[in-house]
């Protein structure tokens, strides 16, 4: 196997599985998120040289994707606004329904996307504030106003769904 493919396998290989949750969530579709990861994982073999610090490839591939993303729906003629479509629950389809889960995706997607990515990019990617305040291209203060006023919005949302829920089952 060749250096330049053996370096690749070894830095994307463990990524992977992050990159696609993320693209799930940015496409909230299964087809389009494994298109927007493929075609990461080309681009980023494509400028593999270019990737100076090996420690920040998690942040390289991410921002890739969140590039690739945004090509993605500058070329959809009938884009849609994608805060407004459905996730899938794949429990639901089992039978049963994880209702919290359910409850604080449909509350994040209420999030305006300033607040909303920071909040996902910590949550369900793991970064860094250090990290996301990079990839946002945002100080670190800001990057933290932004995921207090996110938890504190996403809190008061989930207070008034519940509320709804016991108002709606009395």
């Amino acid at each position: 196997m060749p250096v330049r493919q053996h370096r690749f396998e070894i830095l994307a290989r463990a990524l992977v599985p992050g990159l696609y949750r993320y693209a799930y969530w940015l496409a909230r579709e299964k087809s389009l998120a494994e298109d927007l990861v493929q075609e990461t994982l080309l681009r980023a073999w494509r400028s593999l040289d270019q990737l100076r610090d090996e420690a920040a490839t998690r942040q390289w591939l991410i921002t890739i994707l969140r590039r690739e993303f945004a090509r993605e729906l500058s070329k959809r003629k009938d884009t849609l606004d994608i805060d407004q479509l459905e996730l899938a629950d794949s429990h639901a389809s089992l039978g049963g329904e994880d209702t919290d889960m359910h409850d604080v995706r449909r509350a994040m997607r209420k999030l305006a996307p300033e607040y909303r990515e920071p909040l996902v990019l910590q949550v369900l990617m793991g970064f860094t504030t250090a990290e996301i305040a990079e990839q946002l291209e945002l100080s670190q203060a800001a990057v933290l106003t932004r995921l207090f006023r996110a938890r504190t919005q996403l809190r008061a949302l989930l207070v008034e769904s519940s509320m709804r829920m016991g108002e709606e089952s009395a």
